[in-house]
């Protein structure tokens, strides 16, 4: 956030965040636009990845360990990501981290040209020999590599919003950073669907991979060359488990609640979320035949929903966020979480029209719309000094638990469809309902 008298700022608006990030000094808007590079590379690829696993031969568990593994990296890389880079240094740290990433983008494109060898792999605690799909552990591999980015910052991002703005107006903050880092999110997708368009999937991925690949290079060294980082202080390495568990005991009482239905809210989603794309594709085979484009195979018109979504989400964050500054954060939230619920059951059983699935994606976006203020009632009754630390707790909580939810919800999948998307809407209701009886607001918004 740009520097100023919180008090005296005017409201933010939907390109706020544009012109703040422009008027940023140099090492900021480097770091800024790195974030935005990398969050473009992820979206371009990372929604496809489970139906690249499924063409290359995957079955529907292991779809789901691969989405586990995704939840168990974001739980754990955080903390030696941050100790790593106290230790290097952050521009050293962001640099390896930019390498990585783009390393494993290249995996990922790699594993297409071994689609068609099997390894054998010795399992003496069991007696017997595994065969898998080399390219599956190459896309598993991938993953480890391609993580490496997000690693860094996300506590010391809440704190430096916290510190930027008065607490009244805590979710406006964070809808002005989010309108910026998610426009990524929208050009992503629509980058992937116009190679789609026009490249049969099999290949065409494998296209996007490379460009994502070239897009996190190019921000690698970008970063590496104009970041400054000789002034900077993100505070101390992690402390050890005893510090997590003493900032949990110490939990503002409005986190608990929300901690609770948070989690339960995420596990439903990650049950289902990597086979969002799996339903479209492949369930419902939903395509679209468009004026002047021309027909778009369900992978492509996978791509424009997604971008469908994120546009919603982009028009309606600094919205919300302004009206929760009226009604309060709860309802702001918990609208945020009955949207993250009822959208699986909304899917799997919605007829194959295209229309029918652009509403519904459409729907899908009011999710992101809560984000701000559920952001705000997260770091806002956290100490002055102590935003980052309680931020870094909550979400290590939250994403542990959920680590096995895409691995159940795989199970489920490859039972019936259906029986796993509606399960996800039951206990996304449950951790919405305990949220919305419980919920306590934050007392700069009563």
């Amino acid at each position: 956030m740009a520097e100023g008298t919180p008090a005296e700022a005017e409201d933010p608006d939907p390109f706020d965040a544009f012109r703040q990030v422009v008027a940023l000094p140099t090492d900021l808007l480097v770091l800024s636009a790195a974030m935005f590079a990398f969050s473009l590379g992820f979206q371009m690829t990372g929604r496809y990845l489970p139906q690249y696993l499924a063409v290359l031969g995957a079955s529907s568990v292991t779809i789901g360990l691969y989405g586990s593994l995704g939840n168990l990296i974001s739980a754990v890389f955080p903390y030696p990501g941050g100790a790593l880079s106290d230790r290097i240094g952050s521009r050293s740290a962001l640099t390896l981290f930019g390498l990585a990433s783009t390393a494993g983008f290249v995996v990922w494109w790699a594993a297409g040209a071994v689609e068609s060898t099997t390894l054998s792999l010795s399992a003496p605690l069991v007696g017997t020999t595994l065969s898998t799909n080399a390219a599956v552990l190459l896309l598993f591999l991938g993953l480890f590599l391609s993580q490496g980015w997000k690693s860094f910052g996300l506590g010391a991002t809440f704190a430096v919003v916290k510190q930027s703005v008065e607490p009244g107006r805590l979710a406006a903050g964070f809808a002005a950073t989010e309108t910026f880092r998610r426009t990524a999110f929208l050009l992503g997708p629509l980058v992937a669907a116009g190679v789609l368009a026009v490249v049969a999937f099999r290949e065409g991925f494998r296209i996007v991979l490379l460009l994502a690949a070239v897009v996190g290079l190019v921000a690698t060294v970008a970063q590496h060359l104009l970041y400054d980082a000789s002034n900077d202080s993100l505070g101390d390495s992690f402390a050890g488990v005893s510090a997590v568990v003493d900032d949990l005991r110490s939990l503002p009482s409005p986190l608990r609640p929300l901690l609770v239905g948070d989690t339960l809210v995420r596990f439903a989603n990650g049950m289902v979320y990597v086979f969002f794309v799996r339903v479209v594709v492949d369930f419902r085979a939903v395509g679209v035949t468009l004026p002047v484009v021309g027909r778009l195979s369900p992978e492509a018109y996978f791509g424009v929903l997604l971008a469908v979504e994120m546009a919603v989400a982009l028009a309606t964050m600094v919205p919300v966020a302004r009206l929760a500054e009226s009604v309060g954060l709860v309802p702001v939230v918990g609208l945020g979480f009955a949207v993250y619920a009822v959208f699986p059951v909304l899917i799997v059983n919605a007829p194959a029209d295209a229309a029918v699935y652009a509403l519904l994606f459409a729907f899908s976006g009011l999710r992101f719309a809560g984000l701000p203020a559920h952001k705000a009632l997260i770091v806002g009754p956290a100490e002055q000094d102590a935003g980052g630390r309680v931020t870094g707790s909550y979400y290590l909580v939250r994403n542990t638990i959920t680590i096995p939810s895409a691995a159940f919800g795989g199970w489920l999948y490859g039972t019936d469809p259906r029986l796993a998307f509606g399960v996800a809407t039951v206990v996304g209701l449950v951790g919405t309902g305990y949220f919305l009886l419980r919920g306590e607001e934050f007392a700069a918004y009563t």
